[in-house]
């Protein structure tokens, strides 16, 4: 089991930006995938992003474009910038990691996000 720890949650303007950061407790190396999940309220939880050892990128069609997401050179630590946010980003964001390609996520705390002006 991998422990995260997020930080970079707040309160911003719709246009605005924020940057999410996550780090894990094990070694970079060993850590395959790590990424981001959100829940707003009243929703179910989704896929934001989530970044590969193998080069792998995905994002949900709703974040393309704006939001980017990049792993540390350690690679135990990931970030989601998240730029022209709308109040729809609105939610609860989870780093997740997983040490090995077949391994269930492992789960942060999560930091919530507010977009409002």
């Amino acid at each position: 089991q991998v422990q995260l720890e997020e930080s970079g949650g707040g309160l911003v303007q719709p246009g605005g930006s924020l940057r999410l950061s996550c780090r894990a407790s094990a070694a970079g190396f060993s850590i395959y995938t790590m990424g981001w999940y959100r829940q707003a309220p009243g929703n179910e939880r989704e896929l934001v992003a989530h970044d590969t050892s193998a080069g792998n990128t995905f994002y949900a069609d709703s974040v393309k474009g704006r939001f980017t997401i990049s792993r540390g050179s350690a690679r135990n630590t990931v970030y989601l910038q998240m730029d022209d946010l709308k109040p729809e980003d609105t939610a609860v964001y989870y780093c997740v990691a997983a040490q090995y390609s077949d391994d269930p996520w492992s789960w942060g705390q999560g930091t919530r996000v507010t977009v409002s002006s």
